[in-house]
């Protein structure tokens, strides 16, 4: 199962673009309402979430953190990210964060010795402890996916995808959204 994390604040790309592309794959996912059954974007979007913290199971196959202001420190405060983080890295499971939420998993030693991207700013470059910054708009390093903000969302997602479904399913699905990747 995919989980994708929503906080109040949360940039609403970064977190529709993975649930849409995903689901398109033949994905199995659920959005998370961490702060609430109804999140409020950055930008104002109400968007109803699938479950509430609770009705999380333990079958994580991909977690994924969206980025935007304050929805990654509601994220970062949420011992529920926690909780969703450590299972999924415990079972084999995958991690994804975009944007600001990459420090998120910083702050927590899973980037060390890992090359990370995020949105090119020092206050979050940062916060990536221990790991190999790189500018790139998308990097898979092991287990950890990151993204380096709105722009890339399609490109992020595609890449989950194709972890996950591989690179034909991600591919046509790319070729079908007009995007060429």
């Amino acid at each position: 199962m995919v989980y994708v994390l929503l906080a109040d604040g949360c940039e609403e790309i970064e977190a529709l673009c993975p649930v849409d592309v995903l689901r398109r794959g033949g994905c199995d996912v659920t959005t998370v309402g961490i702060t609430g059954k109804i999140v409020t974007g950055s930008h104002g979007i109400k968007i109803e979430a699938d479950i509430l913290p609770e009705e999380v199971g333990n079958d994580i196959e991909l977690v994924v953190l969206p980025g935007g202001l304050p929805g990654s420190d509601n994220l970062d405060a949420s011992p529920y990210a926690d909780k969703f983080i450590e299972t999924a890295n415990k079972n084999g499971g995958r991690i994804a964060a975009i944007c600001a939420a990459p420090y998120i998993l910083g702050k927590r030693g899973l980037l060390k010795g890992k090359k990370a991207t995020c949105y090119p700013s020092d206050k979050f470059i940062s916060q990536l402890d221990g790991a190999d910054y790189t500018a790139e708009s998308v990097v898979t390093d092991g287990n950890i996916t990151t993204g380096a903000g709105m722009g890339v969302s399609f490109k992020f997602a595609c890449e989950l995808l194709k972890l996950l479904k591989g690179a034909e399913v991600a591919n046509n699905i790319a070729q079908g959204a007009l995007i060429s990747k």
